[in-house]
């Protein structure tokens, strides 16, 4: 089994500056736009182009914050439908391959 695209907000949604939080058996996931901020009202033109998504696995019982850097693995992707399935794909790869532990 894994975690599906619908588990997540649609990909407007970190357009918000708003970060995704979930865990799956014993692996805990982030996904957002970094850096962390609200373009909504920015012109596309005018945004940071090296703005990615960037999708980041732990283990529990931790969240985010309160786990140290060197337990995270994150990897970044561009922010498309392409690179959000990419995202999603990579954390499913983490979780089954163990790489998060």
């Amino acid at each position: 089994m894994q975690i599906e695209k619908k588990v997540f907000f649609n990909l407007k949604h970190y357009e918000y500056g708003e970060a995704f939080f979930g865990s799956y058996k014993g692996m805990r996931y982030r996904l957002a736009r970094e850096p962390l901020e609200n373009v909504v009202f920015t012109p596309v033109d005018e945004r940071n182009p090296d703005a990615r998504l960037m999708a980041t696995v732990w283990p529990e019982p931790y969240s985010y914050f309160d786990t140290e850097e060197e337990k995270k693995v994150s990897e970044k992707f561009e922010i498309s439908e392409e690179g959000f399935d990419a995202a999603i794909a990579w954390i499913n790869e983490k979780y089954e391959t163990g790489k998060w532990d």
